[in-house]
């Protein structure tokens, strides 16, 4: 009961962080002079963009301890962290292409910074199509570890894109090196929007960790209901199956 209402605080307060963030974007932050009201997108593609990076580092994260541990937590981490991730990742490229409209007039175009996060993007659908169709158990976990970890290797690559190549992207505005400026309001707008969506992701995220670990408490379970001989009921509602045949 006390975890419910926790979760319940946390989801209210993430509501009213998502509504301050919106009255700040849309409504008290100044319009910027040269790229107009579509910099404003700005204060959702940053944040966003930042999730995925976060996310396959997450996934990383998780993987290499439970390939040293064994340990199950670690797995689920790393899945659910690429299931929030493909979401934000996906959420980049959307915000991306809004704002590239406008201002380059395409809605894509092969930039190196664009086209590295579209393919962090498929590392992400990659992964989660290896958690669907990998064998199940420890087997398909090892399997999908090893392509979060060699996925992880894109985000320093994204991360330095507009330094490593010539690239029409914007500089970045956070972070060490950071060569782009933003005028106080604008600043605290974005810093405001970023812990609104940082705290929207680790929401998601405990959420998502917490249905993986049902799953393997529910498999466990039915594992040791098959073992002792008690049939497990069927998904589709039917029947429980029996444990031996015969003629």
């Amino acid at each position: 009961m006390r975890d419910v209402s926790a979760r319940s605080a946390w989801l209210v307060i993430n509501a009213a962080l998502m509504a301050v963030s919106l009255w700040m974007i849309f409504l008290w932050v100044p319009t910027e002079a040269n790229l107009g009201v579509i910099q404003r997108a700005l204060y959702f593609h940053v944040p966003v963009s930042i999730i995925a990076l976060g996310a396959i580092i997450l996934v990383a994260i998780g993987s290499v301890a439970f390939l040293v541990s064994g340990r199950p937590r670690w797995d689920w981490l790393a899945h659910a962290s690429a299931e929030t991730g493909v979401l934000f990742g996906g959420l980049a490229l959307v915000t991306g292409s809004i704002w590239a409209r406008p201002i380059w007039n395409v809605w894509w175009t092969w930039d190196a910074k664009l086209t590295t996060t579209l393919i962090l993007w498929f590392i992400f659908i990659g992964y989660l199509m290896l958690r669907a169709y990998a064998p199940p158990g420890r087997q398909g976990a090892r399997l999908s570890a090893v392509v979060g970890i060699i996925g992880a290797i894109d985000a320093p690559i994204i991360y330095y894109a507009a330094d490593l190549w010539r690239t029409a992207h914007p500089s970045r505005v956070t972070g060490p090196g950071a060569s782009g400026s933003l005028e106080s309001e604008m600043a605290l707008t974005l810093l405001v929007s970023t812990i609104t969506i940082v705290s929207l992701y680790a929401y998601v995220l405990v959420e998502r960790f917490r249905v993986r670990r049902s799953e393997a408490e529910v498999a466990e379970l039915s594992k040791e209901l098959q073992a002792s001989g008690i049939p497990a009921r069927r998904s589709d509602g039917g029947a429980p199956a029996t444990a031996t045949g015969g003629d």
